[in-house]
């Protein structure tokens, strides 16, 4: 075991927020089941072998905390908050698509800069902290608009597509850079595992991958939703609304002289 703050404070202290949260309404099995697998997903990344590896020596280990804090924590969590507090808190500025997708993007393309990227890993015991702390704020921000949201299906979809799109470079663009760019992982002892610039390779790939699986398949999601709500309400058979609208059939000519 390797704990950090993240484990030892940042962990507990989500679960005693969802409890409080919950209390005096019942909590469902899904809802229950998200929040544990939210804290437990974060305990892990930051207890276990994990730690050291992103903390000394791996790129990608770091890029693998990060995600999960910046994307699936923050989902996990808002699927077990309950709703009548997502109602209360809907109005928040911070909540708003063009607010919280900008504030995301920034919050990951700043940390991701070589000199802050570096300069946090110098300073594990605050900025490391901080950096954490920030993209789990901002994870949060960024799925709210579509787990707690009252858009409609089809503004979900394309908010989410527009996440995709807007952070794929990143992943892509470390894959490709032909140099090992943060210099802390470039000069770390290594025993075993990949250089430095393919631990680069490796985590760019995997980030994008990663991405392209959780906000293509949230995108897919709601795309779906939005199709079958429209056929639904009747707006995908044009041909029968016309059918239905249409004048009559002319009648034969021989009818009309008969009538």
């Amino acid at each position: 075991m390797h704990p950090s703050a993240e484990a030892v404070v940042l962990a507990p202290a989500l679960a005693l927020g969802l409890v409080l949260a919950g209390r005096g309404g019942r909590v469902s099995g899904a809802r229950a089941l998200a929040g544990g697998l939210a804290v437990a997903l974060v305990a892990a990344a930051f207890a276990t072998e994990l730690e050291p590896l992103a903390n000394r020596t791996f790129l990608w280990a770091h890029l693998l905390q990060n995600v999960l804090l910046a994307e699936w924590a923050p989902a996990l969590l808002l699927l077990a908050l309950p709703g009548a507090l997502a109602v209360r808190a809907e109005r928040f500025p911070l909540f708003r698509p063009l607010v919280a997708l900008p504030l995301w993007l920034g919050t990951y393309y700043a940390w991701h800069l070589p000199w802050l990227y570096d300069l946090a890993l110098r300073h594990p015991h605050s900025l490391l902290h901080l950096e954490h702390l920030t993209y789990l704020a901002a994870g949060i921000c960024l799925w709210w608009p579509v787990i707690h949201g009252s858009r409609s299906a089809g503004a979900k979809a394309a908010y989410l597509f527009a996440a995709f799109v807007l952070a794929s470079p990143l992943g892509l663009l470390l894959a490709l850079i032909p140099r090992a760019i943060y210099s802390f992982y470039a000069h770390a002892p290594r025993t075993w595992g990949p250089a430095p610039l393919a631990d680069q390779q490796i985590a760019g790939v995997t980030m994008a991958a990663e991405e392209a699986v959780v906000f293509f398949g949230a995108f897919a999601l709601y795309l779906l939703r939005f199709l079958q709500e429209e056929q639904a309400a009747g707006q995908l058979t044009p041909a029968a609304g016309s059918a239905s609208g249409a004048s009559p059939a002319r009648r034969p000519r021989s009818a009309r002289q008969a009538g």
